[in-house]
């Protein structure tokens, strides 16, 4: 006969391993909603510029200014994550996302546009996206890489299915009414999926992968890893710090002057911001994909090797004169974007361990923080003055090559719990 210890032991493991793929789906939730709602931003560009008079260059600046916001935010929201926990951190965020875009769609001018996108849907992804992604870290273990892609693929889906739905509901209730209805949708949907978002599982008796806690409660400076001072003056981290700014110089391009561009080289309008769709479905594919192959081959490895696709890809952004080429680029440097964003978590806690994996995350993304500040206003200035993106995505690919080799010198990690 089963004995009852047997039969809660069997019912816990159970719940443990249910409760880490919670935490995955919460945190997709919550990235669709959030960075979905950002990155719809191509679609109300045209409207924008025609009712605000606004130029390329400014346009770039609302929308950098949130990129750059939310992850510079990481570094005070992944600390104060695990030491509050995640959960109320991220709904605080998910709430002023939903709020700001809200707020978008009552601007009387484009500062307040700035300042409704740029600076509150900016930091509240930053007390949103951090949490959310590295909660998942500390539930995984072996599959880290795969459960990682599936959170993260939330942006990719976000990026594939906002934008369209965007367009629809500003050709249809103008773009004051798009911004209030998608700030609706993210305060209801990403509120209520960040009330699943769990950072500790040892205090659920549970450990990674499904498994349970063997003795006592640890506390969270027993956990293993550096702490955030040890990372920070680790020269790992600073490699992978520096390859991350120069690949997000050229990162974010796109996600601005990828529509314009299109319609600039002959694209109708609907078909440029489908283009700018299919970064989503390319980042969805290499979220899924990508992560569960690095699991197997390798998380360093595997990152060296977006970063050179991204380089490459720009190259042949340059040269892409139809909708066809632009549709090619669209798609394989949304994989590689995609895997990317689900691989770089999951490697800095493969390298510096789980203690303090919310702390490390966030500082981490104030590199991309830096990359985003520069890529797509200067992309845009570059526009206004020579009427051509060739210069700045030149040099965009260039960095990109860089950034792979400097992953290409790190160490390959081994994981622990």
């Amino acid at each position: 006969m089963t004995s009852t210890a047997e039969t809660s032991e069997t019912a816990l493991l159970a719940a443990s391993a249910r409760r880490g793929w919670i935490v995955v789906a919460a945190a997709f939730v919550v990235m669709f909603c959030g960075l979905g709602g950002l990155y719809a931003f191509p679609a109300f560009f045209n409207a924008l510029q025609q009712d605000f008079s606004a130029s390329r260059a400014a346009l770039s600046w609302v929308f950098s200014g949130a990129v750059a916001l939310y992850f510079a935010i990481g570094v005070i929201s992944g600390p104060l994550t695990d030491r509050l926990g995640a959960r109320p951190v991220v709904l605080g965020g998910i709430a002023l996302v939903g709020f700001s875009l809200i707020f978008a769609g009552m601007a009387a001018s484009i500062a307040t546009v700035a300042l409704a996108i740029g600076l509150g849907v900016g930091v509240g992804i930053g007390f949103s996206y951090v949490p959310a992604v590295s909660a998942v870290q500390r539930w995984f273990l072996a599959r880290r890489g795969f459960a990682s892609g599936i959170a993260v693929s939330g942006i990719g889906l976000g990026t594939l299915i906002m934008p369209k739905v965007a367009e629809y509901l500003v050709a249809n209730l103008g773009w004051r009414g798009a911004y209030t209805i998608l700030g609706l949708f993210v305060v209801l949907a990403g509120g209520a999926a960040a009330l699943f978002v769990d950072n500790a599982p040892e205090k659920r008796g549970m450990a990674p992968d499904g498994k349970l806690l063997q003795g006592p409660l640890p506390s969270r400076d027993e956990l293993p890893g550096m702490s955030l001072g040890e990372t920070i003056r680790s020269s790992q981290f600073r490699i992978f710090y520096l390859a991350s700014v120069l690949a997000s110089v050229g990162l974010f391009i796109p996600f601005v002057h990828l529509t314009p561009s299109a319609q600039d080289r002959g694209v109708d309008p609907s078909t440029a911001v489908t283009l700018f769709a299919l970064i989503g479905i390319g980042s969805t594919a290499g979220r899924f994909l990508i992560g569960g192959v690095a699991d197997r081959m390798g998380r360093r490895r595997s990152l060296a090797l977006m970063f050179l696709g991204l380089g490459l890809m720009m190259g042949w952004w340059i040269f892409a004169s139809s909708a066809i080429g632009l549709a090619v680029f669209a798609l394989v440097f949304g994989l590689c974007y995609g895997g990317y964003v689900a691989l770089a978590p999951a490697l800095l806690v493969d390298v510096f361990g789980p203690r303090n994996a919310s702390g490390v995350i966030g500082v981490s993304y104030t590199a991309a923080a830096l990359g985003s500040l520069l890529g797509p206003p200067l992309a845009g200035y570059a526009f206004d003055l020579t009427r051509s993106y060739t210069v700045p995505i030149a040099i965009a690919g260039v960095l990109g090559l860089l950034s792979a080799l400097l992953v290409s010198l790190m160490p390959e990690p081994h994981p622990t719990a």
